[in-house]
């Protein structure tokens, strides 16, 4: 499995490819395939994303789970203070697509 990510040009947020645009939550991503790259280009080309880049990641119970600590530190948010992670269920951590 790939997944796409980058960071939000206005914000400078995590963000992973959907489908149909870009979300802060990882379990909202989808496989790229092989179209990965050309995908980050046109975005990139958008400026709808800084950055963007192709990662390996398996699909699990809980959704995608990047094969990298570097991307799941990215995808989870800081590993020190459980109360500073990114929760994706929780509508306080402003779920939104670009």
């Amino acid at each position: 499995m790939k997944l796409l990510t980058g960071n939000d040009l206005p914000t400078g947020d995590v963000i992973w490819w959907t489908g149909e645009g870009w979300s802060r939550h990882v379990g909202d991503s989808v496989d790229v395939g092989d179209k990965g790259e050309a995908i980050a280009h046109a975005e990139e080309g958008a400026r709808r994303v800084n950055a963007p880049y192709v990662i390996d990641a398996t699909q699990t119970a809980e959704g995608p789970r990047p094969a990298h600590i570097k991307d799941r530190v990215r995808a989870l948010g800081p590993t020190v203070r459980l109360d500073l992670t990114l929760k994706p269920a929780d509508p306080a951590a402003g779920s939104w697509v670009i």
